[in-house]
């Protein structure tokens, strides 16, 4: 990957993929309407898509890693079917009830600034779109733009967000709010 790109940030469950609680069967892996345009888009206009997205029914003993990655195999092959396949994704197994804090779990930085280095991305260069406060709060610490997607849960978390966050209502409004602003 060249090095400095931009790169947007996704959470999965609720941003890319219809939220399923504790979701350990790829079967019901469902992209949201619009995400293969919208990736294909920022993948076109140069930006690097990474998966960023906390597991925590690993920790809590609800499904195991290998099923995890089932699970994430199937979005990647959904994902690259459509013309849109990420760079990467990360996850965190962890949950702060079930072992000591961790620095990956969002919204601690470490799976972003893994991908960083593993793939030469530019943080302050980046977008962190997803459907709650703590997957758009590391735009705070790594610089970059938050942009909230009202897709998850039918719960708006926008009166939580901080300042210079972009509410949208899906992801294909992010894609042309980030398109638009490069």
């Amino acid at each position: 990957m060249e090095e400095g790109v931009g790169v947007v940030f996704f959470d999965g469950d609720g941003t890319l993929i219809e939220e399923k609680v504790y979701l350990s069967d790829p079967r019901q892996v469902v992209l949201l309407p619009g995400v293969a345009i919208a990736l294909r888009d920022l993948r076109e206009a140069g930006f690097a898509l990474v998966v960023v997205t906390n597991q925590s029914g690993i920790a809590r003993g609800l499904y195991s890693e290998d099923e995890y990655r089932t699970v994430a195999k199937r979005l990647d092959d959904l994902l690259a079917e459509s013309g849109s396949p990420v760079d990467a994704t990360m996850y965190c197994p962890h949950h702060p009830d079930f072992a000591p804090a961790c620095e990956c779990r969002k919204p601690a930085t470490g799976m972003y600034q893994r991908a960083a280095s593993e793939l030469g991305l530019d943080l302050a260069d980046s977008y962190y779109v997803g459907d709650k406060v703590l997957d758009v709060t590391p735009s705070l610490v790594l610089g970059g733009v938050g942009v909230l997607v009202r897709t998850a849960y039918d719960v708006d978390e926008s009166a939580q967000m901080p300042a210079d966050t972009a509410v949208v209502d899906d992801l294909m409004e992010a894609a042309r709010f980030i398109l638009s602003r490069d």
